[in-house]
């Protein structure tokens, strides 16, 4: 169909969607998301700068090319793959969680502090990774398996015991499936962990599992549910804060970081330096070198995420001169490393800076390509560079979004 050229992407979609008799709620669930961010997109009160789900949108609404829907047609042609990003390791993972078996075992069950330091070994192993999501990947069934034997087998306090490892686990498949599996998943495996963290009557596994909840809820578009999540989880923990341990202040604070990057993508500056100044007082509260095992809250993660809301809030300037400041070894995790160099790449492009935007991707990409490669945000940057990049840059460019599995259809 004919679409005229000055409509905006959200017009766009609305015309697409319409022509092909789509009802907005049915749109919006085949792209994982909620009714109430389509009808933000459509009528421009939302931006849409993630690639992958622009894709999700182009392939819902039929489309082989990606130009009909974005309105650029100035450079070559994208073509639209059908289906979600893909990972060798997902089918296992899937089995492992959807075909749980509800009869008792006839496994031994895993002694549950075996459990605990398996699930730990293998978080330590997702933020040390350069290949986290495939490494951890292969571990995941049989730990979900063992989990759930030992939850099913043991009693009492070991019980218990089974159950925060059980949740940790969960937690860690929720990070390791995150934009590879379908949402089915991703809510189950969500739901698990915040079910066995109950059930264990654990404090600090709660605020954890609430932290990860919050997660699919913020990506899926529910804003207001996932803060709610992570306050109500921060209310639990804080009465314990002054005699917890060390960790469970660190998962506190991670809660706080979690709040303000949800309120900086929803454009509540106040809100958003608010949460972060709660986490950055925590961090002072602990010792300089604390590292949370999991969500690897500390004094460089704070620093990072003051980088990652001035970007969400689009005050670039800001976020390039905290990133200025900051020495990345000090964050011991690769994963999140090659994040924060997404987001000062999305801050040098909200400047109009390609040349150094294509440099600190470069960077990501070299601590981490599997990080960039199944990060939505990062593809995004990537695509956009190679589609909009100087004549000069366009073959370094080209290989970049080459090296991260983003089409140039070449």
């Amino acid at each position: 169909m004919d679409i005229q050229d000055d409509l905006s992407i959200g017009e766009r979609i609305r015309v697409l969607r319409e022509s092909r008799g789509m009802s907005r709620p049915g749109l919006a669930q085949l792209c994982g998301r909620g009714p109430d961010w389509l009808k933000k997109i459509e009528s421009g009160e939302r931006d849409l700068d993630s690639h992958t789900l622009l894709l999700r949108l182009a392939a819902a609404l039929q489309l082989s090319d990606l130009s009909v829907l974005t309105g650029r047609n100035d450079g070559p042609a994208q073509p639209v793959p059908v289906g979600r990003l893909a990972h060798p390791g997902l089918p296992a993972i899937w089995s492992a969680v959807m075909n749980r078996t509800l009869g008792p075992s006839s496994a031994a069950p895993t002694d549950p502090a075996l459990l605990q330091g398996r699930a730990d070994q293998s978080w330590r192993l997702w933020h040390r990774s350069e290949r986290n999501r495939t490494q951890v990947g292969s571990l995941l069934p049989d730990l979900i398996r063992d989990g759930e034997t030992a939850v099913r087998a043991l009693g009492g306090d070991e019980r218990r015991a089974a159950l925060v490892a059980l949740s940790d686990i969960y937690r860690l498949t929720g990070q390791a499936t995150a934009y590879i599996a379908p949402p089915e998943l991703a809510w189950v495996v969500a739901d698990r962990a915040l079910a066995a963290a109950q059930d264990a009557d654990q404090p600090a596994a709660m605020a954890a599992a609430a932290w990860n909840m919050g997660n699919i809820l913020r990506e899926t578009s529910y804003p207001e549910e996932a803060l709610r999540v992570v306050t109500e989880a921060a209310d639990l923990l804080r009465p314990h804060l002054d005699e917890a341990p060390e960790d469970w202040r660190g998962i506190y604070g991670a809660l706080q970081l979690h709040a303000a990057v949800t309120a900086a993508r929803e454009a509540r500056e106040g809100d958003a330096w608010r949460y972060w100044d709660k986490g950055d007082q925590v961090a002072k509260s602990l010792p300089a070198t604390y590292v949370h095992p999991s969500t690897v809250f500390g004094r460089a993660n704070v620093d990072f995420h003051a980088v990652s809301v001035a970007t969400d809030l689009k005050l670039s300037t800001r976020a390039i001169g905290l990133a200025d400041d900051l020495d990345p070894d000090t964050m011991p995790s690769l994963e999140r490393r090659a994040r924060l160099w997404t987001e000062v790449a999305r801050g040098h492009l909200q400047r109009g800076d390609r040349t150094a935007a294509l440099h600190v991707m470069q960077m990501a990409v070299e601590i981490s390509q599997e990080t960039v490669a199944y990060t939505p945000t990062a593809r995004g940057v990537a695509a956009d560079l190679w589609r909009s990049a100087p004549r000069a840059m366009r073959k370094d460019a080209g290989r970049l979004a080459e090296s991260v599995g983003v089409m140039t259809g070449s």
